[in-house]
This record gives structure tokens, C-alpha cells and sequence, in this order.
């Protein structure tokens, strides 16, 4: 990916050049007003769109904590709309862009808090997005409500929203649930709020009061971008999202109006060190990954004729034959999957997961030399 660069202002398109022509700032962060900076780029050229608007918290004066100790809240101009009609108008436009810059494919990310979502939400709608989950971000580590006058406010939710009802998107399932312990990613999500060293300061004070946590952003890119695809973040703060992006090998854009917040994310990001190739590869779900056959991986010796594989609990056993096929103590002799289900007494049977092999004293599923040869023979 190219070097980080600091644009003063969006860039723009000359009449007479049509919008493919015209070259994104990819790796780039354009400071800028979001609505404006987002008019500049082309229609249908963006893969995702991750936004982390104000939150339009309304406030009431300072926050102090029974200690009397100043709490630091976001009292930011950037936050403050003078009515719910104005930050409407102002939803409206970011996110008619947003709609416009994706491809037909994309799919947009927003964050928000009781404050704002449930207006964001029914804005989205309005656009012609078609809302596919709520995410709640679970917090495990809140701010108290130090005035003991309501519930601690623990979470945020993310909507992620496709351009419209029928429109494909990119869904990495089988990622999601390798993540999450071969388990399907439930809409519940738990991350501490971003702290420690992760946390920008200057002067000892946060750069950013809403500095959201990289596990977030590493969740949300995995899930729903593949390598090579552009991310835009039209509220780029301190640039999560572009550290992220390079990490896992997508490209990004930041949109970001604050010259101070600019300038963190560039050292940020600059620090930033992308995976390698072979981190960066991720299960696939069973339609789109290349088929393989048991057979090939008897030919390529990834399990010798003779190997012994078991189920999970060691209840079922079967020595891997030279065609591929498996024979049980029984004499029972079948494909991987068929006699995962004559032994079960079962309609069917993925013997993918379900036959395993011992390594080092672990039983791993033959799924897993299925996966390395993947990764060995791709190009």
C-alpha cells in the first residue's frame, strides 16, 4: 500500500472526465468536509463504508464524578447540532452519498448510541438501504453513570446495511465462525472501550474522545471486506479504520475536517504493519472455496495410505485407504462422508469435520489439511 498523504482539500473532478476515469486517493486521508470530500469520488467505486458520525450527545453543561474529578466528555463543536432537524438534514446528505460512492455490492457500517442510531437507522431506510444486522457492542469496561439517575450506558450498535434488498454483498461466514471458536458470530459483540496503549494522548488528554478499539474494526473489515477492497471512512478521527484496513490488506480513504486529529492518524498509521499473505488467508464458506477431493490429499501425501483417523471422541474408527477411501474395523468401506454416516446411523455427514487426525497428540479435523493445501496450491 502506498504511503500515508495528507490532502488539504477533496479532490475534485473535472466536468469533462467521466467518473471511471478519475482516480481514487486510495491510502489517503483528504481533510475535508465529509459531504464534500465524499461528491469528489466516483459513483459505484467503493466496496465498504465505515461511519463513526457524531453522536449528537446533547449534553447539559460538564460531567464531574462524585469525587468531584472532571470527567472527559465529548464537548467537541464537531458534536453539537443546534436541533434534531439540522442533524436529520445533515444525516441525510452524508448518507446519500455514502449510497452513491458504493458499488452494487457494498455495504455500509454505522456506529452510534442511543443518541443518534434509532434517527441514523430510519435515515438509512429512507436512502433505499436494506438494514441485513444490528450489532450491539457490549462494552466491558462502560464509563458508571456517576449521577446514579439512570442505567450505566454499556453499549453502542452498529447497523450494517446492504445498498438494497436483493444487491449481493461480501459475508465472510466461515471466518466469522472460525473467530468465534467454530461457533456462528452471534450480533452481541464484547470489547473493552479502547485504553492502555492503544489509546492516543497528547499532553497526557485523549486526541480523540470516541477513539474506537481496533478489535471492532479488525471484526467488522474481516467480516465484510476481502483483501484489495476500499474502505472509506467519512469521520476519520484518529484513523482506526485505516490502521486497520492496512493491516489486514484492504485499501482505505479517511475523510477527516480536524488538522489535529489528521495529523495523529498519519503517525498511526504510518506505525501501523500490515499481515503477510499467509495471515491474511481466511476460512472460506463451503461455496466459495476451490473443491477438493479426500482423494488429493492421499496423492499429495498431506495423509499417507494406512493413517488412522477418529471422530472427535474417539467413538469411530477408520484407516485411510490408497483411493481415498475410508475402511472401518467393521469392514464397512466408504467415502469420507459416507461412512461418517453409516456409522452415526445418520441421513448425512460433512466427514470433513467430522474425521480427524492426530498431531502432536491433538486431534485436529481434516478440514485442517484440506485448508493447508488450499493455501499451498493457490496462486
Amino acid at each position: 500500500m502506498g504511503a500515508v498523504q495528507l490532502v488539504a482539500r477533496a479532490r475534485t473532478r473535472k466536468p469533462e472526465q467521466p467518473a471511471e476515469a478519475v482516480s481514487l486517493p486510495l491510502d489517503q486521508i483528504v481533510m475535508a468536509d465529509c459531504v464534500a470530500a465524499m461528491r469528489a469520488l466516483p459513483d459505484a467505486s467503493v466496496d465498504l463504508v465505515f461511519a463513526d458520525p457524531p453522536y449528537n450527545l446533547q449534553l447539559g453543561g460538564e460531567l464531574f464524578r462524585p469525587d468531584g474529578s472532571h470527567v472527559d466528555a465529548v464537548t467537541d463543536d464537531w458534536d453539537k447540532f443546534d436541533t434534531f432537524a439540522a442533524y436529520d438534514a445533515f444525516t441525510r446528505a452524508w448518507l446519500a452519498e455514502a449510497h452513491r460512492i458504493l458499488k452494487p455490492n457494498g455495504t455500509i457500517w454505522v456506529i452510534g448510541s442511543y443518541h443518534n442510531i434509532f434517527r441514523v437507522g430510519a435515515s438509512l431506510q429512507d436512502q433505499g438501504f436494506w438494514i441485513l444486522n444490528d450489532i450491539v457492542w457490549r462494552k466491558a469496561n462502560p464509563m458508571p453513570n456517576f449521577k446514579g439517575t439512570r442505567f450505566t450506558n454499556a453499549h453502542e450498535t452498529l447497523i450494517w446495511a446492504s445498498k438494497g434488498e436483493k444487491a449481493k454483498y461480501t459475508f465472510n461466514y466461515r471466518a466469522m465462525k472460525t473467530l468465534n471458536d467454530e461457533l456462528q458470530m452471534r450480533s452481541d459483540w464484547e470489547f473493552p472501550i479502547c485504553g492502555g496503549g492503544e489509546r492516543l494522548k497528547k499532553d497526557g488528554q485523549k486526541v480523540h474522545p470516541t477513539q474506537k478499539p481496533e478489535a471492532l474494526l479488525y471484526r467488522v473489515l474481516l467480516a465484510s471486506t476481502k483483501p484489495g477492497d476500499v474502505v472509506v471512512d467519512p469521520f476519520f478521527g484518529t484513523g482506526t479504520t485505516g490502521a486497520v484496513a492496512k493491516r489486514l490488506g484492504r485499501h482505505w480513504i479517511g475523510i477527516e475536517r480536524e488538522p489535529g486529529y489528521c495529523a495523529a492518524a498519519i503517525e498511526r498509521i504510518e506505525a501501523a504493519l500490515p499481515l503477510d499473505e499467509s495471515a491474511l488467508a481466511t476460512m472460506q464458506s463451503p461455496r466459495a472455496q476451490p473443491k477438493v477431493a479426500f482423494g488429493v490429499l492421499v496423492e499429495n501425501a498431506y495423509l499417507l495410505p494406512g493413517a488412522t483417523l477418529t471422530c472427535a471422541k474417539r467413538r469411530h474408527v477408520a484407516t485411510v485407504r490408497a483411493d481415498g477411501s475410508l475402511a472401518a474395523p467393521c469392514g464397512t468401506v466408504g467415502s469420507i462422508h459416507k461412512l461418517g454416516a453409516t456409522l452415526q446411523n445418520a441421513p448425512a455427514c460433512n466427514g470433513w469435520t467430522f474425521w480427524h487426525y492426530e498431531d502432536a497428540g491433538v486431534l485436529k479435523p481434516i478440514d485442517t489439511l484440506r485448508q493447508t493445501y488450499l493455501l499451498a496450491t493457490q496462486p
